[in-house]
C-alpha cells in the first residue's frame, strides 16, 4: 500500500432530540428534499457558484451524500419532524479536517416549518453527537451576514460568534463574508 493514503469515512449518525430526528436520507425523502431546495428564502443562501443552481433531491439523497461520506468529507441527513414523521428539512457537513477534528454543519429548513427551533434543536443533537461520541473537537457554522434567521440557529444551538471571514463564501454566484461560528468540545465540559 505504498502511496495510498487511508481516508476517514464519515460516522454514521442518526440522533433524536423530543421533537425531531436526524437521520440518512431515505430514497422516500427525494420529494422533500426538492421541496426544501426549491423555497425562495433557501434559494436567496444556499451557497451555490451559478445564481441559477438548482440541487436536485436525488442525488442529494443517494449519489451526493454516499461521496461526500466515503471521501470523509461529510454527509447529507434529513431533518424529521417526530410529531408527523415529515422531511420538513436537510442537514450536512463538509470541509471536514480529520487531522485537526473539525466539520462545518449547515441546514434548509422547508418554509412550512420555520419559526418552531426545529433547526437549532436538531443543530445541536448533531454537533454535541459529533463532539461527543465520534470525537471531534470543533464544529462549525458559517453564516452569510443578513441570514438573520440562520444566526439565531446558531446562538440557539450554543454556538459561540468567533469573528467575519472576509470574502470566503459564494451565495448565488456572488462573493460574500460569512461569520464564523463555533461549538467546541470544551464547550461541553
Amino acid at each position: 500500500m505504498i502511496g495510498q493514503v487511508a481516508v476517514r469515512r464519515f460516522p454514521a449518525l442518526t440522533v433524536s432530540t423530543p421533537r425531531t430526528e436526524v437521520r440518512p436520507h431515505l430514497p422516500a425523502d427525494v420529494a422533500a428534499v426538492d421541496e426544501v431546495f426549491a423555497d425562495r428564502q433557501t434559494q436567496r443562501w444556499l451557497p451555490l457558484a451559478e445564481p441559477t443552481g438548482r440541487i436536485d433531491g436525488r442525488a442529494w439523497c443517494s449519489d451526493l451524500a454516499r461521496q461526500r461520506r466515503d471521501s470523509g468529507d461529510g454527509d447529507h441527513w434529513a431533518l424529521v419532524r417526530r410529531e408527523d414523521d415529515r422531511v420538513v428539512g436537510c442537514l450536512w457537513t463538509r470541509r471536514t479536517d480529520w487531522g485537526a477534528r473539525l466539520t462545518e454543519i449547515s441546514y434548509a429548513v422547508a418554509a412550512h416549518a420555520r419559526g418552531f427551533g426545529l433547526a437549532a434543536e436538531a443543530v445541536d443533537a448533531v454537533a454535541i453527537a459529533l463532539l461527543l461520541e465520534h470525537g471531534f473537537q470543533r464544529v462549525e457554522l458559517r453564516v452569510a451576514p443578513g441570514n438573520v434567521a440562520s444566526r439565531r440557529v446558531a446562538e440557539k444551538a450554543g454556538f459561540s460568534y468567533e469573528g467575519l471571514l472576509r470574502n470566503a463564501g459564494i451565495v448565488r454566484g456572488a462573493r460574500v463574508d460569512l461569520e464564523l461560528w463555533s461549538l467546541v468540545a470544551a464547550d461541553l465540559r
